[in-house]
């Protein structure tokens, strides 16, 4: 299915992590579908990124930011916009699951909430002249912990939730522009983080197996290519009449009885 992405302005926050992590993934994804991927993240790996994507004829750009910082957040919008004159999609992806809980500091927890919450927020505001040029649209990165809790990460649990009301709150504010607001929530998926999380427990294989046995859907993790396709298909036209809606990519891991898991 051609998702009509060609030369489309797409935003990626947190987009410049190690090799197949979710915003690294989304990026190879919309240059495969002839998008023009923007990178705003704090890492060097974005400048690598986008010397790759351009070796190859594809139109990226990758603007260096601390998403902690919204003054920093308005100088990469204008840089954007000024190079592009328009934004077509906007997908908030930064998260850290920082364990900030109720024994952290709380400077920890600030700084939680103003990278994991607070940056969607700046981004949307400072991009929005932006993508309503194009009557865009938005793709906020959520997280199972919104709705399930974890525990022990108070900072990561209130952003996320806060990042589910801010994607309803937009969809209502922004309807009479055109412009449709979504999130994904995503529950376990194997990426490079999860691995190196993984390898840090004594016993992180036969933790690694009873998360994956408590996954309805074939037993396994979710993948980043998953969550990438979906994110795609979202920001697409051809998802053209869904606005403030949760899509949850995770295998039934969140919704469905547990009465699945007994074997």
């Amino acid at each position: 299915m051609d998702l009509h992405l060609k030369n489309k302005v797409v935003v990626v926050t947190g987009a410049a992590g190690v090799k197949g992590s979710i915003g690294e993934t989304i990026v190879q994804s919309l240059a495969n579908e002839g998008a023009i991927p923007v990178i705003v993240c704090r890492n060097d790996r974005g400048y690598g990124y986008e010397k790759e994507l351009k070796d190859k004829g594809i139109d990226a750009l990758f603007v260096k930011i601390d998403l902690k910082n919204p003054v920093e957040i308005e100088r990469a919008a204008k840089i954007i916009g000024e190079k592009y004159g328009r934004i077509d999609s906007l997908i908030n992806n930064v998260g850290v699951n920082d364990g900030a809980g109720l024994d952290s500091s709380m400077e920890a927890f600030m700084d939680s909430l103003q990278l994991n919450l607070v940056s969607f927020f700046a981004m949307t505001k400072y991009c929005l002249p932006y993508i309503k040029k194009s009557k865009g649209n938005i793709l906020n990165i959520g997280s199972k912990v919104a709705l399930t809790g974890q525990g022990r990460t108070s900072g990561y649990a209130a952003s996320k939730g806060g990042v589910l009301g801010l994607t309803r709150e937009w969809a209502v504010d922004l309807i009479k522009e055109g412009i449709r607001v979504n999130a994904i929530i995503i529950a376990e998926s194997w990426t490079p983080a999860y691995d190196t999380w993984i390898q840090t427990l004594e016993n992180g294989e036969e933790k690694l197996q009873s998360i994956v046995k408590k996954i309805p859907l074939e037993n396994r993790m979710t993948t980043p290519q998953e969550i990438a396709d979906t994110c795609l298909f979202a920001i697409s036209d051809r998802s053209s009449h869904t606005t403030g809606q949760f899509i949850t990519v995770d295998g039934g891991y969140v919704h469905l009885d547990r009465s699945l898991l007994t074997e």
